[in-house]
């Protein structure tokens, strides 16, 4: 599926960083047994793949703005396009040694997402998606999935950790969730969350506390799969409040109304 020449630039980038990080991962997994431990590794590897991005993206648009999750903001010469980029989604899966984690690369224009890719180097997964042609997978179409009984569902979502305040809300809404459906997983990388309830794999994906880079290529990939994507809270902004709930077509009113507690 040949894409559009930013589409193209996005890939391209994703692969050469993707590259890069698979190296660093299996440098990763040696250093799990070691008594230095991979943390100051692994935080040189994200902000050594945050600039590769950066450096690839701005070499081929220079007038486009970017915002990154190690802290690269530029306001670009063109206000109304900016690429938002989180080079290593899952940090804590890589830190582990798990081969769960990708490269998000999102284009926002007018405020809008309209173009997306998510690659996972370990699988050679390339997910990408632009506004109105459609979401894929390497050579293949995605769609979501058809299922529409809850108990035949599988969900994702993130579990706070270390501290966070969001841990009652969770567990109401897991409390809500579990009985009525096939499973809850909680793999660590919402950019896969996302890009895997666009293939299918999953059937809904919700979580709050959540950064525009970890959702913005995501967001497009859903909806151009065919999901529903709508703001946890009603009339809220996915974006700007770090909340999402989405689903496919189907499912999404009785997911969302267990999830909001309706």
């Amino acid at each position: 599926m040949a894409g559009s020449a930013n589409l193209n630039v996005m890939m391209k980038t994703a692969r050469k960083v993707g590259r890069a990080l698979l190296k660093d991962f299996t440098e990763v997994e040696q250093l799990q047994v070691s008594a230095k431990g991979p943390g100051d590794f692994v935080s040189r590897a994200d902000k050594r793949a945050e600039e590769t991005i950066r450096t690839e993206l701005m070499a081929a648009r220079p007038s486009y703005g970017f915002v990154g999750e190690e802290g690269t903001l530029i306001e670009g010469e063109d206000p109304t396009r900016r690429w938002i980029v989180d080079p290593l989604d899952g940090t804590t899966n890589f830190l582990h040694g798990l081969p769960h984690w990708a490269v998000s690369i999102g284009l926002e224009h007018k405020g809008q997402i309209v173009a997306g890719v998510i690659y996972d180097p370990v699988k050679d997964e390339m997910f990408y998606a632009e506004k109105g042609t459609g979401a894929w997978l390497n050579e293949s179409r995605l769609r979501v999935s058809a299922r529409y009984k809850m108990i035949e569902c599988i969900f994702a979502t993130g579990l706070p950790f270390g501290g966070r305040a969001d841990l009652p809300e969770t567990l109401k809404d897991l409390a809500r969730v579990l009985p009525a459906c096939a499973g809850v997983r909680r793999f660590g990388s919402a950019a896969l969350d996302l890009a895997y309830v666009a293939a299918g794999r999953y059937d809904g994906f919700w979580e709050r506390r959540l950064n525009s880079w970890d959702m913005a290529a995501g967001l497009v990939i859903v909806r151009e799969a065919g999901g529903f994507v709508e703001p946890l809270r009603e009339g809220g902004d996915i974006l700007a409040d770090g909340e999402v709930i989405c689903g496919n077509e189907a499912i999404f009113p009785t997911f969302a109304k267990a999830i909001r507690g309706a």
